[in-house]
């Protein structure tokens, strides 16, 4: 008996692209058929849109997908700290760039550590854009920030010497993004150490520390609208699936919890893993934000 090949599957084509934003150099990644619906990837610290490498691929056959790198990320642009401000609100004003740029009006978003309060930003200039939310170890409630991770960044943002700032060193150094990497994961086999390498390379460009530096004491401004975040969900009642890794130290699971006190409906998982669930567990977290997808922007 004779059996027809099974041909391969269609590779997805993933291409890397640099929009010129008013002089400002914003890199993204783009997969995807161009009608479907929009899903904006938003990574964290210390990472870029690399986190999201594989994800993409899998998300591509239903959607078009965008996954920029925020300012001093990546390869987007990355001037020196003195002449461009690091902020979130700068982040959130050139991720908007882009997607005014691309015409993208509605988009579902994945949010990470720092994409958490760059698409906060994104939902309260726009409350209506955002379609739905897969959020995956990024706060919008001040619980979780409590712990001794945090207790330096906070003595920065309330008292921002030279001192404080300079005790925020260790947090780029190689030894700590090794850590985030591979803290807490059920299957640090799984986790490249591409990851790291990588991620440190860009870390150690001149002039660098001082753009994450100036991340982390921006930071400080988010709490602050975590109530208008808060109001938001629940106004809008975004379809929203949690994906969060239980043992991450910096977004420890006290912060996914709130999420479902302002959203009955929400779709919630914990994870036995670390800050990069992404790589830890992939087998089950990208079938679930596929499907969660799927069902919800059909």
């Amino acid at each position: 008996m004779t059996t027809t090949p099974t041909k391969p599957a269609k590779p997805v084509i993933v291409e890397h692209k640099t929009e010129d934003l008013d002089g400002f150099e914003l890199f993204y990644r783009v997969a995807g058929p161009v009608d479907a619906p929009v899903v904006l990837l938003l990574h964290g610290f210390p990472t870029s849109s690399h986190m999201f490498r594989d994800l993409i691929p899998h998300l591509a056959d239903r959607f078009r997908v965008i996954a920029p790198d925020l300012p001093g990320f990546g390869q987007s642009a990355a001037p020196d700290h003195t002449e461009f401000p690091y902020t979130f609100d700068r982040a959130a004003d050139l991720v908007r760039a882009l997607l005014t740029r691309l015409g993208v009006t509605r988009y579902a978003v994945n949010v990470f550590d720092y994409g958490a309060p760059t698409a906060w930003r994104l939902a309260l200039a726009d409350p209506d854009a955002i379609t739905a939310l897969v959020v995956q170890n990024g706060n919008a409630y001040d619980e979780g920030l409590d712990n001794d991770f945090w207790a330096p960044i906070k003595r920065y943002w309330a008292d921002p010497t030279p001192e404080n700032r300079e005790a925020l060193s260790g947090l780029v150094t190689a030894e700590t993004t090794k850590f985030q990497y591979t803290d807490g994961m059920a299957h640090p086999e799984r986790v490249s150490p591409d990851n790291w390498t990588i991620d440190q390379a860009l870390l150690d460009r001149p002039g660098n520390k001082d753009v994450q530096l100036d991340y982390f004491l921006d930071y400080g401004t988010n709490p602050a609208l975590y109530p208008a975040v808060q109001e938001w969900l629940r106004a809008k009642q975004p379809p929203t699936l949690v994906v969060w890794g239980a043992n991450d130290v910096i977004f420890p699971a006290d912060g996914a919890h709130p999420y479902e006190r302002d959203l009955p409906d929400v779709e919630f998982h914990l994870f036995d893993s670390g800050h990069f669930l992404l790589e830890d567990r992939p087998d089950e977290v990208f079938p679930l934000i596929h499907d969660f997808l799927t069902r919800k922007l059909a």
